[in-house]
């Protein structure tokens, strides 16, 4: 999973790289007991992440788009919720029509900046990247 991000990172040029690749890594592990996680592929070329408390989604990542893979893992994500949240980096206008394709909509748009708590379980990293929250009900 961590390859499929910092693969992402590394491909993508607007976005900035504020950990290093063994960090993004930590992090993945550390979330795994407190997350659902599933993943497609042999070997991994999706993952999604979900806090199911609060039905956000943290992670989310393809290694290739325009397969399904996306798509198949957000069918199993919503299957029985009412709702999901995620937040998606503004300039990141494929994952964008995505989600909107898929039912979800922009309900606000998260400053960048120094670290700051956003809720009880979300903090802003300072990437210095705006960030779109988007939200689906069913």
């Amino acid at each position: 999973m961590a390859q499929i991000v910092n693969g992402w990172i590394d491909a993508t040029p607007w976005m900035i790289r504020d950990l290093p690749a063994d960090e993004i890594e930590a992090l993945i592990a550390k979330g795994m007991p407190q997350r659902e996680m599933w993943v497609i592929g042999d070997p991994v070329e999706g993952y999604i992440s979900i806090e199911a408390e609060i039905a956000h989604i943290w992670g989310f990542y393809c290694s290739r788009t325009g397969l399904g893979l996306g798509k198949c893992l957000l069918d199993h994500a919503k299957e029985g919720r009412d709702f999901l949240s995620l937040n998606t980096h503004v300039p990141n206008a494929d994952a964008q029509r995505f989600y909107a394709r898929e039912g979800f909509e922009a309900v606000a748009e998260l400053p960048p900046g120094p670290v700051a708590t956003v809720s009880e379980t979300e903090t802003r990293v300072p990437t210095g990247i705006r960030e779109l929250r988007m939200e689906w009900r069913r």
